[in-house]
């Protein structure tokens, strides 16, 4: 195998040259003493495990240590928590420990738009790349087929219902529901970044074309049914959720449920494949499972929850991933994931670098695929010392958890022994453990010293509380979130929020859901252009979404959107396919 150097090659290319000595998805299930039936191969190098079949085989068996691994509030540039995720199950590999990780599949509109894949970097990824990054097992594209099912049936039953008589509606062994086409709850899905598609009409042309009216797109990671594989303990509890998916309301304000349209089964049967986690394997060969996607800033942004129970029953250490900063997918894994999982964690991993640290100090704007400013290059004592700011309510986020804290360095070559240092003893002050780590760089041997702490760390007894308890109101989980996780003074509703919440608060089910706030994943606040630690500023709640199926209210903050947009200079014009030899290039 070709000799890799992440200061020389780019992270395809690290990729590509790893592959030729990766582990066949046999081997992997055989280190993990799978039986033969437990693993469902997708060709060579991928895999899907039958969940069902594994945890009924080892439910005496004691689980292992279950860690979490978040950051600061990111540049867009991203600070490398994949990276660290994966460097961290190297690393612990290194200290002859059994791990696994769990990650997040890559949704195709970052893929193919600014960010790229979200495999990690350097010497610290997850193979094969190419598998990883184009559709993988088809997850995503079931999402995609069992979310946009519901809108067939949903527009199909307004088009019937609207051109026949309820004698006629009575003889096709169908009841009225009186759908209210001016209150629908969802719109279709898409896994690219499509804002030509956020506002549509549909149904254009005679009655036999549908029924017309305003429609939408949204895009599939942040779909429910994304978030009820994220959340769903195994199959029978997918199926009790998708039945309670709200897609509209009737005249009268009803709910209309995918089980009021008798489409729920359908879309579980869908999805019958995909609640079973895909077998992957690090640069250095440590098993890695890949299930439910990204973006914690509209969506809940975790890894799954069947993954983490498989992680833990099949190794020592399982190192799982929570979506930006601990302000938004720290939050929502404490108190939504661990909520419905009920799994304490041992341990969480804070992803920092000096880089982000220098921008909330106040360092120049970062903007993807624009030459790093020299201030990011050059030791400057004077940003960081403001920018830390940003590091320390993170860590005092997941104090407020009771759960054991790690500050992760992911130390890039420009970086000074002064600024490390500063970092760490801030760090260290705020009461968190801190390892430097060049897992970009050197891989496993790189991150050593983050395992070490995090070996550490597993071993401290944990005060574990949530934040807020379920039975409290809405308005005061909110102000909860606010204030004790991004450092609100208070928090204002629209009219039209001010309007749900009330509804919310009276309704016996809904008011006890989990909370799954929506706000920018590029500040503490609401605004993404606050950067650092932002003070004397109210949070703004604009609306307010429901969530039956997953289990949560979803308050949106500020003015962000389920479906982003492509940008002038998308990835996709760099990634292409080797015509003779089927190879593909230029993802990252």
């Amino acid at each position: 195998m070709k000799k890799l150097d992440a200061t020389k090659m780019k992270d395809w290319e690290i990729a590509e040259a790893a592959a030729e000595g990766m582990k066949t998805v046999y081997q992997l299930a055989e280190e993990l003493e799978l039986n033969k039936m437990e693993l469902l191969p997708y060709g060579h190098y991928v895999g899907k495990l039958d969940y069902m079949s594994i945890l009924s085989r080892l439910q005496s068996k004691k689980r292992g240590k279950y860690i979490e691994v978040t950051a600061i509030t990111p540049t867009p540039l991203g600070e490398g928590k994949t990276t660290t995720t994966m460097g961290l199950v190297e690393g612990l590999g290194k200290l002859g420990k059994k791990v696994i990780g769990a990650i997040r599949q890559p949704s195709g509109g970052p893929t193919f738009n600014i960010k790229g894949s979200a495999a990690g970097g350097g010497l610290a990824q997850c193979i094969p790349l190419t598998d990883f990054s184009l559709g993988l097992t088809g997850d995503i594209d079931a999402i995609t087929n069992a979310h946009n099912l519901a809108l067939v049936a949903l527009t199909s039953r307004m088009q019937h219902e609207f051109n026949y008589s309820d004698d006629v509606l009575s003889k096709k062994n169908l009841k009225r529901l009186n759908i209210d086409p001016t209150n629908i709850a969802i719109g279709w899905s898409i896994d690219f970044c499509a804002q030509a598609l956020r506002n549509i009409i549909i149904g254009i042309g005679g009655k036999m074309d549908g029924f017309m009216m305003k429609s939408s797109f949204q895009i599939t990671v942040a779909s429910e049914v994304m978030a009820i594989l994220a959340v769903a303990r195994d199959l029978k509890d997918m199926r009790e959720r998708m039945s309670r998916i709200v897609v509209a309301y009737d005249k009268s304000g009803k709910p209309v449920t995918t089980g009021d349209l008798e489409v729920d089964g359908a879309m579980t049967a869908i999805m019958g494949k995909a609640i079973n986690p895909n077998l992957m394997q690090t640069i250095e060969g440590q098993p890695v499972l890949v299930h439910a996607g990204p973006f914690a800033n509209i969506a809940i942004g975790q890894s799954s929850i069947i993954a983490d129970r498989l992680g833990l029953k099949l190794a020592d250490y399982h190192v799982t991933e929570s979506g930006f900063g601990a302000d938004i997918g720290f939050e929502k894994f404490w108190n939504l994931k661990c909520r419905f999982s009920e799994i304490i964690p041992n341990c969480s991993v804070i992803v920092a670098t000096i880089r982000a640290l220098k921008m909330h100090g106040g360092g120049p704007t970062v903007k993807p695929g624009a030459p790093l400013d020299k201030a990011y290059k050059e030791e400057n004592l004077g940003l960081l010392k403001t920018g830390v700011e940003n590091l320390l309510a993170h860590i005092q986020t997941v104090n407020k958890s009771g759960i054991p804290a790690v500050v992760c360095i992911n130390s890039f070559y420009t970086d000074t022994e002064n600024e490390m240092k500063f970092v760490r003893e801030a760090a260290e002050a705020a009461g968190a453990r801190v390892a430097i780590s060049r897992h970009w760089e050197k891989g496993g041997d790189g991150a050593r010293e983050l395992a070490e702490a995090v070996v550490e760390a597993c071993e401290e007894p944990g005060n574990f509380k949530f934040l807020y308890k379920d039975t409290q109101p809405l308005k005061e989980k909110v102000e909860l979130i606010a204030k004790e996780v991004y450092g609100a003074d208070g928090v204002s509703y629209s009219s039209e929020a001010e309007a749900k919440l009330k509804a919310i608060e009276a309704d016996p089910v809904l008011s006890t859901m989990g909370t799954c706030m929506v706000k920018t994943h590029l500040s503490l606040s609401h605004d993404p252009d606050l950067k650092g630690r932002p003070k004397g500023w109210i949070l703004p709640i604009r609306d307010i979404l429901s969530y039956m199926g997953a289990g949560f209210v979803v308050p949106v903050a500020g003015t962000i959107k389920l479906m982003p947009g492509t940008a002038s200079d998308p990835a996709y014009r760099n990634i292409d396919i080797d015509v003779s030899t089927g190879k593909v290039q230029g993802l990252f």
